[in-house]
């Protein structure tokens, strides 16, 4: 007999655990061992396995069901042998079994009913025990692929560079065989799953030397003079759109920000768009002429006495 892990070990929450971070961890866990994107033999039961878990503690009643009395809660006959007090053996859920058969798994599930409904019971009313897959469906949208209900679509994949998904872009692809050319949307995300007439498509963003990714946010290092940091100046600072030129306020501390309002990445099924984040890293020079040298010298002589001047109030 095979033993199930803990559903909550599944998706790596406690207890606890609130709806989003059920959430977050069923979305991490799902674009992590979905077989169209990992090819390891064990893909495919992991997937599934994910999906279960979600869809019984996604559900207030069948969470307590599952924190009260484990994987029993949803087996025929579990509890012992005779199965849960008032049920007398028989499935919690009452209604009607079916058993599909999708590939090497088969999966037996509870539909349709409650104890209530015919049995003279109480308790447990409103289970339906759905195919695990099909929450795989509501958290992302599109058919499931393990979906027994209609014929599989073609799931293909497609890499990207970051700019071409930032603005959107068309790009011509093989799709069985023939010439298609396809429209992405911008601000498609890594891991984003498109859905076209008679395919899914699967996006790679790769890695960014200049621009980082935070959600609809970019942020941006950009390398800042001593000299303009003191004193003060313009400098051209890339964006998603091209470059922009920067006012350098004087004094401008080392890993200041400066937000650029609506220079960032486009909402998806919106027209409104993310922010951009330019760091200021201040360089300062490794070595120095001798003029140079004495110049800071010279200034170094009259900006400390002006700072504890400063510092006692006297300006």
């Amino acid at each position: 007999m095979v033993t199930k892990r803990d559903f909550y070990d599944v998706l790596g929450v406690n207890k606890s655990a609130s709806e989003a971070e059920l959430k977050a961890a069923y979305r991490k866990q799902a674009l992590q061992w979905h077989p169209d994107r990992n090819k390891s033999p064990e893909a495919e039961q992991k997937f599934k396995e994910i999906n279960e878990a979600y869809e019984i503690l996604s559900n207030a009643d069948k969470r307590a069901a599952y924190d009260q009395y484990g994987h029993a809660a949803f087996e025929p006959g579990g509890m012992g042998a005779g199965g849960f007090a008032g049920f007398g053996g028989a499935s919690p859920f009452g209604g009607q079994t079916r058993t599909y058969q999708n590939g090497p798994f088969t999966y037996t599930y509870y539909t349709g009913g409650s104890p209530s409904a015919g049995s003279g019971q109480e308790g447990f009313e409103g289970f339906d025990f759905s195919d695990p897959f099909e929450i795989f469906e509501q958290f992302f949208g599109g058919a499931s692929p393990f979906s027994g209900r209609q014929q599989r679509i073609p799931h293909y994949s497609i890499s990207l560079e970051f700019l071409d998904a930032a603005k959107g872009c068309e790009k011509e692809v093989v799709i069985e065989g023939k010439m298609r050319t396809i429209k992405i949307p911008a601000g498609v995300d890594d891991g984003s799953r498109i859905k076209f007439e008679d395919f899914y498509l699967s996006v790679d963003v790769k890695p960014d030397k200049v621009f980082k990714r935070e959600g609809a946010d970019v942020v941006v290092d950009v390398d800042l003079p001593f000299t303009m940091a003191i004193l003060g100046g313009e400098i051209d600072v890339p964006t998603i759109d091209g470059d922009l030129t920067l006012k350098i306020r004087p004094g401008t501390q080392p890993g200041t920000m400066v937000r650029l309002a609506n220079r960032g990445i486009k909402h998806l099924h919106s027209s409104s768009r993310g922010n951009e984040y330019v760091r200021l890293i201040v360089k300062l020079p490794e070595k120095l002429t001798r003029e140079q040298r004495e110049i800071l010298e010279e200034f170094k002589k009259v900006y400390p006495e002006r700072s504890r001047r400063e510092d006692r109030g006297w300006f």
